[in-house]
């Protein structure tokens, strides 16, 4: 058991018995005689041994090395299919969330200026010597000034996010 674990970890690894017997400072031939179970190392070169293999002790002692088989590599790949779709489907609702939000924004952005032209400014007529309806103009005029600088940009940025999320044929 453990020469054939030894054989097979070392393949798997890549390592010939030359590169193996370097790591461990042993001849080549102690390999040799280690995987055709003529000896055995000791418990210190064992140790050695599962270092340099990256395996533990256990394993090469007696633990059996599961090759993976095709049935398991068959239901991985399912799983990573299964997988693989969900995320094309959460990218695709994102992407779909992405294009109405900016299409909403556009449509918002431009029924406020159009409801802002219809009104034609009535914080510019607006009777600022009542403190009631003066706090309300002011607060109308900022919000109106604030929107008229920043709408433009943001209307932009809308019709740039819908025509770069818009679905592709």
């Amino acid at each position: 058991m453990l020469n054939e674990n030894i054989k097979s970890i070392r393949k798997s690894k890549g390592l010939s018995q030359e590169d193996l017997a370097v790591k461990l400072n042993v001849v080549r031939q102690t390999i040799s005689k280690w995987e055709k179970g003529l000896s055995v190392p000791d418990s210190d070169m064992l140790i050695s041994l599962s270092k340099v293999l990256e395996t533990p002790v256990s394993t090469l002692l007696g633990e059996p090395i599961a090759e993976p088989k095709m049935d398991d590599l068959k239901g991985i790949s399912e799983k990573l299919e299964v997988i693989n779709l969900h995320l094309a489907q959460r990218k695709t609702t994102r992407r779909r969330i992405l294009h109405w939000t900016s299409v909403a924004m556009c449509a918002v952005i431009a029924i406020v200026f159009a409801v802002l032209t219809v009104l034609d400014s009535p914080y510019l007529g607006w009777d600022y010597s009542a403190p009631e309806t003066a706090v309300i103009g002011v607060g109308f005029h900022a919000l109106e000034w604030l929107f008229v600088r920043i709408a433009p940009a943001a209307l932009v940025v809308a019709v740039v996010g819908a025509l770069l999320t818009r679905k592709q044929a």
